[in-house]
């Protein structure tokens, strides 16, 4: 109890206040409501405007890519991308359970089911162990494909999701599903300004989906973003993503079922005022996490941080505790005193949509949602 008293006093020290602080909230330090004016007196406050012609460049310049398109949030992002990368209706797709639920109901709106593999450690991500395991023993390898020997289902595409902004092993999981010719589709709604082995996530898989809400480092009250470095593919999202409306002066002729998943123009300006603040956000959270990093290693609380090779965003900050009765006990005392902390997200196969869908043991899973709290993140 004393370790968490002390750190309930750590964290109103660091943020200066007796009020009640949040997990992580937005910045606006720069020149959002400039840009905000700009395009209401454009009157291009829709989905066609200068501001998501920056923002979609402004990210292919910050994740390293040749395409970028901008879509309403990370969600539709990782929806149409699976449709991008060949998902269709019947088909599986390889991912992790220890993740926010729009990875998993991504793959359900493309009427595909998710299999569900576990996490390594280090990175709370998907583990490439875990994937090579379940390959060897479900995998069908045949020429159209990888298919699910238990089900007969084709695996269309494996979705990796960067945990909190930790990249996880992509260069294990990526020769894993080569070998296996599934496509990977990163999940980086997480991880904007994360590194792994020098180079941007998102800019390794396929395609990668990226989310602005308004509690990622960087938003624009909602917003996400579909990257890749395959140019076909990306103006095929573009195309989709815009209700798959084929360009005329005036006439309107859709020829397939697209998405109205654009976004407007007053979101791009926001974003693209944040965007430039990146660089400054990143520092102050490392800074943030060097602070917390030396106050829990004398406090006895292990303090996440990334691993070898890699360049954390630190978007959401986390301790891990001895049990769950430690964690339990640390989210009540901490959310008590006006410091606002929650657990790791249930993991998806105890939800009803998803508790029928195959799954390994799920042993480092289970063992970090019994201990992973979030703690207060915010850019300062």
């Amino acid at each position: 109890m004393k370790a968490i008293n002390e750190t309930i006093s750590f964290i109103k020290e660091q943020y200066n206040t007796e009020n009640f602080i949040p997990l992580h909230v937005p910045h606006f330090g720069g020149n959002e409501k400039k840009y905000l004016l700009e395009t209401i007196d454009s009157t291009f406050v829709s989905s066609v405007g200068a501001y998501v012609d920056q923002f979609e460049m402004m990210m292919q310049n910050i994740t390293g890519t040749k395409k970028a398109v901008a879509v309403v949030n990370g969600t539709a992002a990782i929806q149409v991308s699976l449709r991008l990368i060949g998902v269709k209706a019947g088909d599986e797709v390889l991912t992790q359970a220890l993740t926010f639920v729009a990875t998993a109901n991504a793959i359900a709106y493309q009427n595909a089911t998710p299999v569900f593999l576990d996490v390594d450690l280090d990175t709370m991500g998907l583990s490439p162990d875990a994937v090579a395991l379940f390959l060897q023993e479900f995998g069908d390898l045949r020429e159209d494909g990888c298919y699910n020997k238990k089900t007969g289902k084709r695996i269309s595409a494996c979705l990796p999701m960067h945990t909190f902004g930790f990249p996880v092993h992509l260069d294990e999981l990526i020769e894993i599903c080569n070998s296996w010719k599934i496509p990977v589709l990163e999940d980086a709604a997480e991880s904007l300004g994360s590194k792994y082995k020098g180079k941007p996530t998102g800019s390794f898989g396929k395609l990668s989906a990226f989310s602005f809400n308004g509690n990622k480092i960087v938003t624009c009250g909602g917003g996400g973003a579909i990257v890749t470095n395959d140019s076909e593919l990306g103006e095929k999202g573009k195309y989709l993503t815009t209700t798959a409306k084929i360009p005329h002066l005036y006439e309107y002729v859709h020829d397939e079922m697209g998405y109205n998943f654009r976004m407007p123009n007053l979101n791009a300006a926001l974003a693209c005022a944040q965007l430039e603040q990146l660089d400054d956000f990143l520092t102050n959270k490392r800074r943030l996490a060097t602070e917390y990093k030396s106050f829990f290693a004398s406090n006895g609380i292990k303090f996440r941080t990334e691993t070898p090779n890699t360049e954390a965003n630190y978007w959401l900050m986390c301790v891990e505790l001895e049990n769950k009765i430690e964690r339990d006990l640390f989210l009540k005392s901490t959310n008590e005193n006006s410091v606002m902390t929650r657990p790791i997200w249930q993991l998806m196969y105890r939800l009803p949509m998803y508790v029928d869908c195959q799954r390994d043991r799920q042993i480092n899973a289970e063992f970090l949602e019994e201990r992973i709290v979030n703690i207060p993140s915010s850019v300062r």
